[in-house]
């Protein structure tokens, strides 16, 4: 072989090597910045990237890596991304929390996120740094099967649904009040997003005489015309839908239509049919949608508030029967969402959930168990959150750095309360309305099986107990059952489910009641546990895990930069 002809055969293999090394790696650039959007027909300045609101929606395959090199263009304030629901085997300081996987990344910079996406479903990602998810910082990010593969049901075509909560005023001014003494609170949200859209000061609705809100018109072209979704008779659609609300819970529903729940927080469920779905921040769903309704007519979609006393109107749009123009309004009102405080519906769905047959199921027993009691509190004349009486207050220090590198004076490394007093009465107020402030670690062993108990409990003041999404970084976790009042250890296990529990990274915890959770430290780094409220996580309701950090290997010196290590290995 002459040397021109192995150069060129060199330069093939060589060009084929380039492009295996390539394939699987999607490249993204996010520029993240203030921006004029008209989500509503009105004015604000949101959060966007790359000028959009929404920011893009990333859409991969399993096995892929993810490479987003994100610029903060704030000018006056830092920011991260977390990859919600994305477990970060491997590379924990890409989980996109500031202070604790993390640095925040300053105005000016920008920061490589590198990750691999393992499953398959339904996620999405968002601001993690102060309230950035509340000022719009936020999107969807998708995960399918590899083209050879199926999913374990059929269906004919795809929507994607990102529900948020929109304010009028600033997510500034929401942490200002918040951290005030005394609380001004945030108030409800004056509208529900459906993909960053919804028309304000009037209703699609009005027609039908629910609403004293003049009648919106369908009229495409502007940014705050709701987006329509076109289907054609006999079909099935799956509807994926993921929930980014910083304070609402909602009920979502299609009018004349049943809806199969067939994966929660990106893992397959046993299939069952429901007639609408709670769905609460951080959780997210694929449901099933046949059209077998009458042709000849139009279908409403509706987004209502759940869990709260709701002064905010329900997000609507249509689903359209092609060939039926979309011009064409339902002929009867929009489903009726349930009362806010029937959480006996929410607990019939939520039970309703079990694991499809063949999934993982939960180790038998537990090395630990640790109950958490979530209490409204004040420390002076400001009110707090508090976890077994501790609000959480992030260090300056990221936490993956401070143990890794075994820096002092960081953080407190005396460990938080694994308990709570056995004689606390969850249906009174405080006996000791006083809390105090910490940034303890709770630490595991690597392999070492967990058992979370969340207890909720009265409010501060006056008679009540509030919904709670708590969302757990770095795993899935199995959610082993729900029960009323207070838990009662070596009573309440033998209800546990072991056998079909599903796998979630975000369970609820219903009022006067507890939720029990379990699972496996299996993941080196540190890790947030967190309501996913966001008013309720600024005030300090969160804590934090850490498990085998000495064998995280090869952190990018860009991550821990505030750290001043002049290493990181």
């Amino acid at each position: 072989m002459s040397l021109l002809k192995a150069v060129f055969v060199w330069c093939i293999c060589l060009g084929l090597f380039e492009l295996s090394l390539a394939k699987g790696k999607s490249h993204y650039k996010f520029d993240v910045e203030y921006i004029y959007k008209k989500p509503d027909c009105k004015e604000h300045v949101v959060m966007g990237i790359n000028g959009q609101f929404p920011g893009p929606t990333i859409r991969a395959e399993v096995g892929d890596t993810l490479v987003i090199d994100l610029t903060n263009k704030l000018h006056t304030e830092g920011t991260v991304i977390h990859w919600h629901g994305i477990r970060q085997f491997g590379t924990p300081w890409a989980d996109g929390t500031a202070a604790i996987s993390q640095c925040a990344i300053n105005p000016g910079e920008t920061f490589q996120y590198k990750f691999k996406v393992d499953r398959p479903g339904t996620y999405f990602y968002h601001g993690h740094y102060g309230m950035q998810r509340a000022a719009g910082l936020y999107g969807s990010l998708i995960v399918d099967l590899p083209k050879s593969q199926r999913e374990p049901f059929h269906y004919d075509g795809e929507f994607n649904l990102l529900l948020s909560d929109l304010w009028h005023t600033s997510s500034h001014e929401q942490e200002v009040g918040l951290s005030s003494a005394p609380m001004r609170w945030i108030g409800e949200p004056q509208n529900l997003l459906i993909n960053g859209r919804r028309q304000f000061h009037c209703s699609l609705a009005s027609k039908y005489g629910s609403t004293n809100l003049p009648q919106c018109n369908l009229k495409g072209g502007e940014e705050c015309a709701p987006q329509i979704l076109h289907v054609e008779p006999k079909k099935t659609y799956r509807i994926r839908i993921a929930s980014t609300t910083s304070l609402a819970s909602l009920n979502l529903a299609i009018s004349n239509h049943k809806l199969i729940v067939v994966e929660a927080d990106g893992n397959y469920v046993h299939p069952f049919a429901v007639d609408d779905i709670d769905i609460y921040s951080g959780e997210t769903y694929s449901v099933l949608l046949t059209t077998d309704q009458d042709p000849k007519k139009n279908y409403w979609l509706s987004i209502g508030v759940r869990g709260r006393k709701p002064s905010t109107p329900q997000a609507l749009t249509i689903l359209n029967y092609k060939p039926l123009s979309a011009s064409v309004f339902p002929t009867s009102p929009p489903p009726v969402t349930p009362l806010w405080n029937d959480t006996d519906h929410s607990k019939a769905f939520t039970k309703q959930i079990i694991s499809k047959m063949g999934n993982p199921q939960p180790p038998k027993s537990s090395h630990r168990s640790i109950h958490f009691l979530n209490t409204q509190n004040k420390i002076g004349s400001f009110t707090k959150w508090a976890i077994n009486n501790v609000s959480l207050t992030l260090p300056t220090t990221p936490y993956l750095g401070s143990i890794k590198f075994n820096l002092k004076n960081t953080f407190d490394k005396n460990p938080p309360p694994e308990r709570f007093p056995m004689d606390y009465d969850i249906f009174k107020n405080p006996v000791n309305p006083n809390t105090t402030t910490g940034n303890g670690v709770y630490t595991f062993q690597l392999n070492e099986v967990v058992d979370v108990i969340l207890q909720n409990a009265n409010q501060l003041n006056g008679n009540g107990s509030e919904i709670h999404p708590w969302h757990l970084h770095g795993h899935d976790f199995w959610v082993l059952g729900y029960g009323e009042g207070r838990f009662r250890p070596g009573v309440d296990e033998r209800s546990f489910n072991l056998t079909r529990a599903p796998l979630r990274n975000t369970a609820v915890i219903f009022p006067y009641g507890w939720t029990a959770l379990r699972f496996k430290a299996d993941n080196p780094g540190v890790w947030a546990f967190h309501c996913h409220i966001e008013p309720h996580l600024h005030m300090g309701m969160g804590v934090i895990f850490a498990e085998a950090v000495h064998k995280v290997r090869n952190i990018p010196k860009e991550a821990l930069k505030c750290v001043l290590q002049p290493r990181c290995s």
